[in-house]
């Protein structure tokens, strides 16, 4: 309420003054028809000047903080993957019987282009991503995922994510297969329709983390050179991938 008090206050206090001015001008010159033209001019100029600063300025300043937004958010993105991405993406491999040719899709140089990236991205979409519970240890990820359980609701719980649809909704879908597999006691013995759910949310946690990787990736590289020179070197996909250069 005070506030309100004081903004009535100061907007009355500026158009009194406004007014001071143009009487004294007029006592002094006694010319009304120049301050009416000026003030005509100057009312007429306000409104290219809101469109100035509402549709151009803003905008502008507006792109800017949303650059900025999503420097951080990649921050916190590649956080993720180096505490518990990487190491999900290479349990959930094991699972896609054809892990290898993906892998191959996935394997990322510096010699890569924007437009490698894309048509990378677009022929993923077009990927089965079919998963085979038989094939990988499915204990070993629900360990995985229940230890760093706290690190994903603290990620959650960061507000800015909102701001990235995507990697919101990878983290949803991760928490959620966290949550599947921790109120299992055992699941070395699942049912046949308990697997084909898990298999689902294996496939929903899969799809997104590889697409969210690739884009992670590719900012990388037209960003930050050295964290993408370590990302290379560390790559999941990349069965000769090492974090010591040997060359």
């Amino acid at each position: 309420m005070k506030q309100i008090k004081w903004k009535i206050i100061f907007g009355a206090s500026m158009i009194a003054l406004s007014v001071t001015f143009y009487l004294i001008h007029y006592f002094i010159f006694r010319d009304a028809n120049h301050i009416i033209l000026y003030l005509i001019g100057d009312t007429a100029f306000v409104f290219i000047q809101v469109l100035l600063v509402t549709l151009i300025i803003d905008e502008v300043i507006a792109l800017r903080q949303k650059r900025a937004m999503l420097n951080k958010l990649n921050i916190i993105i590649g956080s993720f993957f180096s505490e518990v991405g990487k190491e999900v993406l290479k349990y959930m491999s094991e699972f896609d019987p054809s892990s290898k040719r993906i892998g191959q899709e996935l394997v990322v140089t510096d010699r890569w282009t924007l437009r490698e990236f894309i048509e990378t991205s677009n022929r993923l979409k077009k990927y089965s991503y079919d998963i085979d519970m038989k094939r990988g240890n499915l204990d070993s990820l629900r360990q995985l995922l229940i230890k760093e359980r706290t690190f994903l609701l603290r990620l959650l719980e960061n507000q800015n994510l909102l701001e990235h649809d995507t990697f919101t909704n990878l983290l949803m879908a991760v928490f959620h297969l966290t949550e599947e597999l921790e109120s299992r006691t055992e699941v070395r013995d699942l049912s046949e329709a308990d697997m084909k759910h898990i298999a689902n949310d294996i496939k929903r946690v899969y799809t997104l983390l590889i697409s969210e990787w690739l884009d992670y990736m590719k900012h990388m590289k037209e960003n930050y050179p050295y964290l993408f020179s370590f990302a290379m070197r560390t790559n999941p996909f990349d069965p000769h991938a090492s974090p010591e250069i040997k060359e």
